[in-house]
């Protein structure tokens, strides 16, 4: 029997148990049962709400990113484009941390409409990779750049790792974060890096850093008293970027010319989950649930080719 037919059972049963004692529930109460049953009860009405919700979102970002962008360059046909050399890999991992929370969210709206577990975990969870393998083939024709089977490798193993923990383990145990420090290199191309602080956080690489945070209670048994909160996580970043292959010859003020050594981060840091911190407060829920893609300043070694650096608070 599926959720449904389960559904449709216990509506049957509770009208004639209702009829028998002669229980009358009011409009109101009936509205608030509805609008509060179990996520194991599939809703029409919830599915419609976030079926009609994505499709709005879908449509409109498009729409508005081919006017905001695309129209501003020439059309070609269909086109593929090798970019995987470019940012030192920084842009495929941010294409993977993106589908990976779209895919989070996905599978968390699904799972509140009452969808199928595993139908919730595939179609939710491979949101990110459908929406973002959108914006590849806009990018196929366009002749300023191509479909990156770089990019769409990318989309696809941010959607898989959420898909993958949640299959297993019914949670997120090892979690994609991001943490940004504003880089002195952007004052040197901002067109391209940015010229405000919101354009630096996303178009400046050299500020960015990725990490994969691990939950260790999570993987220790139901009685430890090992924090629940705790994370260790293992950053990636890059630095000394002025361009996505290169950095392109740049001349000072006195006429000399400046060169920048570009080259990978790696980083070992204390983390927080904030949304496994027991709280019975709603808007601390709300809050440690909007931000928790973020990591934690804490203490952090850096490992680069100059060697082996620590920072009082990792970013």
């Amino acid at each position: 029997m599926d959720s449904l037919s389960l559904y449709n059972v216990i509506k049957d049963s509770t009208e004639v148990y209702r009829q028998q004692h002669s229980i009358q529930a009011s409009s109101d109460t009936l509205k608030i049962i509805k609008l509060q049953c179990p996520s194991s009860l599939y809703s029409p009405k919830r599915m419609a709400i976030v079926g009609s919700t994505e499709a709005v979102l879908y449509a409109g970002s498009l729409v508005g990113l081919n006017e905001l962008w695309y129209k501003n360059y020439p059309r070609s046909s269909f086109h593929f484009f090798d970019d995987n050399r470019e940012w030192l890999q920084m842009d495929k991992v941010g294409h993977a941390t993106t589908s990976y929370y779209i895919g989070k969210v996905g599978i968390g709206m699904l799972k509140w409409c009452g969808v199928n577990r595993k139908k919730a975990i595939w179609y939710g969870g491979m949101l990110g990779s459908l929406y973002q393998s959108t914006i590849e083939i806009l990018d196929g024709y366009s002749a300023e750049w191509g479909f990156s089977i770089g990019d769409f490798a990318a989309n696809t193993a941010g959607s898989l790792l959420v898909v993958g923990q949640e299959l297993a383990w019914d949670e997120q145990r090892i979690t994609l974060k991001f943490s940004f420090q504003k880089s002195e290199y952007a004052v040197y191309r901002p067109n391209l890096l940015g010229k405000t602080t919101v354009e630096n956080i996303l178009k400046d690489y050299n500020g960015q850093t990725y990490w994969l945070s691990f939950n260790l209670a999570s993987f220790m048994s139901k009685e430890t008293r090992f924090p629940s909160w705790l994370n260790i996580a293992v950053g990636y970043g890059a630095n000394g970027m002025t361009g996505g292959n290169f950095n392109p010859p740049y001349i000072d003020q006195n006429g000399d010319q400046v060169v920048f050594d570009r080259y990978r981060q790696f980083y070992l840091s204390l983390d927080a989950d904030l949304t496994r911190i027991k709280t019975k407060s709603k808007l601390l829920k709300t809050i440690f649930n909007t931000i928790g893609f973020i990591k934690i300043p804490a203490p952090s070694l850096e490992f680069n080719q100059r060697g082996v650096s620590g920072h009082l608070l990792g970013f």
